[in-house]
């Protein structure tokens, strides 16, 4: 079989990937033809040895046998099936609820376990908790358990139930502009909008994003629905060689209000959810791959698994915090087909100025509530780019006939009269402008005081008046100082070694939130949890401002200095780097004589 050049990387390299990790994810975008790598991991590495595949929906699962028992002897897990694993065959494919007990027994033997979805894998759910200890406390020394996913990354707080107690690291696969280059993927070409009468404002997102009883009456309110059509009529008339397109809704009622706007237009369309039964959503799936049918409205049920290469219009109609979300459902109109392009990407949900573009994310495998709380700024990727002197991102703000806001999101020259490149209107707000004017601090301008003012002021200070004082300096210390202390703390005690990979990076830094929380457990001090972290008062501690005292000031612009004078640059710029996530997480979950964390266990510090 003739590979892909990405997965001939992978294989070439897979010896060397073995012997470093045991549980690792290989990454590579929807399309790029993960299940064949599966396929020929196994056949050169594990040919004739125990092999278990699992993913976590049955429809999947079907996939998967169609695709694997073409090389290899395949048997699906049946819920009565009471024979013992293995018996006739070398690959077993489940979900990860199926027959218990035959499931732990061919873990126990298997040589070889693949999760795909692996995304999808919670270390505390009630599936994946009990295969991955079992694995983990009964599988051979040297099986490997691989994980495969467009996006690792779990969107969750729980410090229980992350990726990195799972999986030990992420391997890079496919790069998606290699794989546009290589013509197996399409480029996307977004079309985003701002719906200004949108209100997410009021909604609480602590349960990790939109819920959607709440999101959805205010869809219905607003005029997405409507943009969302009339954006789609324009895009529709300039794809070749005709219009296939996938809708993604937040819930039913979004999605039936959806399908009438586009019954309405006289477009073909049927409606999916997770109650359509699968012989009939399989048959209209099947009428839109052969395009009978042009529009499929989605809830829920097409993000993952489902590929039609003919699909050319992604219309996602549901914000959210998760780029998980953002990404896969993006990645189903990437496939490349005969006389196909590129995927237009309608957004009205504000995911593309929240996340940025499905190419350009990036992912970790640990989050903790402020990685997701962020992306309440439906500006947030925005915010973030480089300030550029030449360039900036504008939002349309002309009224059009129909009495809706054009809204466009466009990058253009601030310095020509060129206007919206939908309407043409020169009426636009500058975004970036805004975003910057609104922010009180960026990571840029945090960096830059930092390195500028710690060796400047440490060099001008009694170092032993200021080290005597530091025991004052904590106990005394008001909620925005302690914040302050512990980021100078972390920076002292965090390692400065270089990481080479997401994992090894993660290993040090929580090692380093680790040593610092034993410190503030040892003393008594407590970080009451905030809703995000204010990176003003890290700005306020460094200028000697107004809320950071000088006491508490000058004690943590003292630790900090000390390792001026004995590290080189590097160094020092991996601490600052791993410090922020570890005041960052600090803040956000807080830090208490009960913490019980995968890492720290502050009942082992008390006694």
């Amino acid at each position: 079989m003739d590979l892909r050049r990405w997965q001939q990387d992978i294989i070439d390299g897979l010896p060397d990937i073995l012997k470093a990790h045991r549980r690792f994810i290989i990454k590579a975008p929807t399309g790029a033809g993960k299940t064949v790598l599966a396929s020929q991991i196994i056949s050169q590495f594990y040919e004739g040895k125990k092999v278990i595949v699992l993913c976590h929906r049955l429809v999947l699962l079907e996939q998967l046998e169609r695709a694997l028992g073409r090389e290899h002897r395949v048997q699906k897990l049946n819920l009565t099936k009471n024979e013992k694993p293995f018996t006739d065959y070398e690959v077993l494919l489940s979900t990860s609820t199926r027959a218990k007990d035959i499931l732990d027994d061919a873990i126990k033997q298997a040589d070889l376990l693949i999760i795909d979805e692996a995304h999808r894998v919670s270390p505390n759910g009630t599936g994946y908790k009990r295969i991955l200890d079992c694995f983990n406390e009964h599988g051979k020394d040297d099986a490997h358990m691989i994980g495969l996913t467009a996006s690792p990354e779990r969107r969750t707080a729980d410090q229980r139930d992350q990726l990195s107690l799972a999986f030990d690291a992420i391997i890079d696969g496919a790069d998606m502009n290699q794989l546009f280059d290589d013509g197996i993927l399409v480029r996307p070409r977004y079309r985003p909008h701002f719906i200004h009468d949108l209100d997410l404002g009021h909604i609480d997102v602590s349960c990790g994003d939109f819920p959607v009883a709440k999101l959805a009456p205010a869809i219905i309110k607003s005029s997405m629905i409507s943009h969302a059509c009339d954006i789609y009529l324009e895009e529709r008339k300039n794809v070749v060689p005709k219009p296939v397109s996938a809708w993604f809704c937040p819930d039913v009622t979004v999605a039936e209000t959806t399908v009438e706007a586009i019954q309405e237009l006289d477009i073909s369309v049927e409606l999916i959810t997770a109650q359509t039964p699968i012989k009939e959503r399989m048959a209209m799936l099947k009428a839109h791959e052969d395009g009978e049918v042009e529009a499929i409205v989605s809830v829920g049920v097409l993000a993952e698994g489902w590929d039609n290469p003919h699909c050319n219009i992604i219309v996602h109609m549901r914000p959210t915090l998760s780029k998980v979300l953002w990404g896969q459902s993006v990645g189903r109109g990437l496939r490349a087909a005969p006389n196909k392009d590129s995927c237009v990407v309608i957004d009205v949900s504000s995911n593309w100025s929240t996340f940025g573009p499905v190419e350009q994310l990036q992912w970790s495998l640990w989050s903790h509530r402020g990685s997701y709380m962020k992306f309440k700024n439906r500006f947030e990727w925005i915010a973030q780019q480089p300030v550029d002197e030449q360039k900036s991102y504008f939002l349309c703000d002309q009224k059009q006939p129909s009495g809706l806001r054009c809204s466009h999101v466009y990058l253009k020259n601030k310095f020509e009269d060129g206007g919206c490149p939908v309407c043409g209107s020169l009426s636009a707000i500058d975004i970036h402008k805004e975003q910057k004017m609104d922010s009180s601090v960026n990571d840029i301008g945090l960096h830059r005081l930092f390195f500028e003012r710690i060796p400047a002021i440490y060099g001008e200070m009694n170092h032993s008046i200021w080290r005597t004082l530091g025991q004052t300096a904590w106990t005394g210390s008001e909620k925005p100082e302690l914040i302050f202390l512990a980021f100078c703390k972390a920076f002292a005690l965090v390692s400065g070694e270089p990481s080479h990979t997401d994992s090894e990076f993660w290993k040090l830094t929580l090692d380093g939130e680790a040593a610092v929380r034993k410190f503030l457990v040892e003393n008594r001090l407590q970080i009451v949890k905030a809703e995000e972290m204010n990176h003003a008062i890290l700005v306020d501690g460094l200028m000697h401002g107004r809320k950071i005292r000088a006491l508490q000031a000058n004690h943590g612009i003292l630790l900090c200095g000390e390792l001026f004078e004995g590290l080189d640059a590097d160094m020092l710029e991996r601490k600052y780097q791993r410090a922020l996530q570890i005041i960052e997480r600090l803040a956000v979950m807080g830090c208490s004589s009960q913490d019980n964390l995968p890492y720290f266990k502050a009942k082992d510090i008390i006694g």
